[in-house]
């Protein structure tokens, strides 16, 4: 006989999750964009200062507590005194346009005059520059509000955003897997909505791979269309620098403001005899009927299906609405990209050139860092490797020309195929754990030739992972790109919000929903306690045999009865307790397919002992 319990639920309100002196608002900033942000302010429902306090609410509950995502370096202490000034100016009449009083987040390799700029290392810890970066003063101009510096691999070195002066950033979306990077913490702060969007910058998928990681849209724009300018450089011939979003919308919005020629960037001179390209007002100008992409096969040969799946239902959707999908290969492609990487060359002279133009008088050079150890273990060879390598000219001028033969490649496949853009994973391996390294990035194509390439959501894993497609076109095709994505965007809806970062309630994360369960069946006597911490994604536990247990009980365990009535002789999905075991405790990391069982009352607890029928008996969790 079953026999369901109610469940005894316990909200605890943790003293530290509170928030003190915040204003408050009925307007949620959970998903919401930057219009309906900028809507909501012109209509008096909210305030700059409201919109502000929300999301530092959110930052407090959801980056060093709960999920614990650790995407957040440093709030910027004036993020209050500034949005109350820009909403005087809306008072006055004057709003300077779609990012008047919006809160942004600014990967902590963009410099900030007022905020020390870190680049994820110690090295640089309390390190102010004296001057922000051009993309900052062009957001600053505009009315936006720099509300926090995220964190990134350190030194930009990395996909995984470990650092010695953060740690290591988590995903919103599993929190036991890294954020992609170098600009995961943009992509993780993103995806839980601490701002309305984010910056981060692109050496070799820095934006592209943590937008595929976080569900989110990346544009690593085409060199020279905006400006490096003030952002501590990897590579200045590969680095580009550009928005993190949640919808295409909020990408060109952000894109439109701060493209355009930068006389501090020599890259931005094709600027000057280049129109601007309208992105917002270019989003809707692209008809899906007679694209003609072109699958990268190679790219898709060597992907997990994991990744695979969802990315080729979003290229039949391409195909139902009039797109053409072509085979193609870049020939001599792994040669081309190995002789024209970069980093290797650039990244010791620009540091160096970044340390004494900005004013670091602490740290002044490579071998201050490296001498000193003053960076993440994770990078020694690396780190050492740039330090004992004198810049060889010849291979330097050798691998710059290698470029041009890569754009050279790509421009003949395009002609060749008459394509509108190339298609392939953004990266083709499922999210690392943290602590593991990261596999199949694809991130060189774009990096090494300069054109722009756009990663765009498009589902998930079996495994509740988000998977990025990414788009690759011509030079200066920027907005096309964004065109192109647009209309799966809308058909769609890819975006989904992290269940690891729920709205607040009363400004105050959810607690966990504690309840307990006894359990009695021809002489089996169990007694269990149960957490399910929605935040980190887990059902913890307690299970031991209960004082008249009389019977050998052989294993406790969970199970889900998929259909409601069709009986308990499901698969189980997780062992609580096996044999010779009286008293266990431990936690269940819930898949996606888990969790909508549990909130939906579909989870049963299975217990197999002497006594019973070989199927067990089971008894609904709660």
């Amino acid at each position: 006989m079953l026999k369901q319990l109610a469940p005894a639920l316990i909200f605890i309100l943790a003293l530290s999750n509170a928030v003190p002196n915040f204003a408050q608002s009925s307007f949620d900033v959970v998903e919401a964009s930057i219009s309906e942000i900028q809507s909501a302010l012109e209509r008096g429902q909210v305030t700059s200062v409201e919109i502000v306090d929300a999301y530092l609410q959110r930052i407090e509950a959801y980056d060093k507590q709960g999920p614990a995502l650790n995407s957040i370096m440093r709030i910027n202490p004036q993020a209050r005194q500034q949005a109350a000034a820009l909403d005087a100016e809306r008072a006055a009449g004057r709003v300077r346009g779609p990012l008047h009083g919006v809160p942004i987040l600014v990967k902590d390799n963009y410099n900030t005059s007022s905020i020390p700029t870190t680049n994820g290392t110690v090295a640089l810890a309390g390190f102010v520059p004296n001057a922000n970066a051009t993309q900052v003063d062009l957001l600053l101009d505009a009315g936006a509000i720099v509300l926090a510096k995220t964190t990134l691999h350190e030194y930009a070195r990395g996909i995984t955003t470990i650092s010695s002066l953060s740690g290591q950033t988590h995903n919103p979306y599993d929190i036991r897997r890294v954020p992609g990077g170098s600009s995961g913490g943009t992509g993780a702060a993103v995806a839980a909505s601490f701002g309305a969007i984010g910056l981060g910058s692109d050496t070799c998928g820095s934006i592209r791979i943590p937008s595929a990681f976080n569900n989110l849209f990346g544009l690593r724009p085409t060199k020279g269309l905006s400006s490096i300018h003030g952002v501590i450089p990897l590579s200045h011939t590969q680095d580009v620098a550009g928005p993190l979003a949640r919808s295409l919308d909020d990408l060109a919005i952000l894109l439109d403001v701060v493209v355009g020629y930068d006389a501090n960037d020599a890259a931005t001179e094709v600027m000057q005899s280049n129109p601007h390209p309208r992105f917002r007002q270019n989003l809707t100008s692209v008809a899906v009927s007679g694209l003609r992409l072109g699958k990268l096969t190679s790219a898709f040969e060597d992907s997990n299906s994991a990744v695979t799946g969802p990315i080729d239902t979003a290229l039949e959707w391409y195909e139902d609405n009039g797109a053409r999908l072509i085979e193609i290969e870049i020939p001599e492609l792994a040669e081309l990209l190995s002789a024209s990487a970069l980093i290797g060359h650039e990244f010791r002279p620009d540091l160096e050139r970044y340390l004494a133009q900005f004013g670091s008088t602490d740290i002044t050079d490579l071998a201050d860092i490296v001498d000193n150890g003053l960076y993440h273990s994770s990078l020694d060879q690396g780190m050492t490797r740039s330090l004992e390598t004198e810049l060889d000219e010849e291979a330097y001028a050798a691998a710059v020309a290698a470029r041009s033969e890569v754009l050279a490649a790509i421009e003949q496949v395009f002609l060749d195929h008459q394509l509108d853009a190339i298609v392939y994973p953004t990266v083709t391996e499922r999210i690392a754990f943290a602590g593991d390294p990261q596999s199949g990035s694809q991130c060189q194509l774009s990096a090494h030739s300069g054109v722009p390439a756009l990663s765009m959501p498009v589902g998930f894993t079996g495994r509740g992972l988000p998977v990025g497609l990414e788009l690759m076109g011509l030079p200066f095709q920027d907005a096309r790109l964004l065109g192109m994505a647009y209309p799966y965007a809308e058909a769609n809806s890819p975006r989904q919000a992290p269940s690891s970062t729920p709205p607040l309630q009363s400004g105050l994360a959810p607690a966990p929903e504690v309840f307990d369960l006894s359990f009695s069946a021809q002489g089996a006597s169990v007694e269990a306690e149960f957490e399910y911490d929605l935040l980190r994604n887990e059902l913890r536990y307690s299970v031991g045999l209960g004082d008249g247990n009389s019977a050998e009980v052989y294993a406790v365990t969970l199970m889900i009865d998929s259909e409601e009535g069709a009986g308990l002789n499901e698969p189980l999905v997780y062992n609580l307790m096996g044999p010779d075991m009286s008293d266990v405790s431990g936690s269940v990391f819930m898949s996606p397919a888990f969790r909508s069982a549990y909130e939906a009352d579909q989870v049963y607890l299975k217990v197999f002992a002497s006594g019973m029928d070989v199927e067990g008996v089971a008894q609904r969790l709660k």
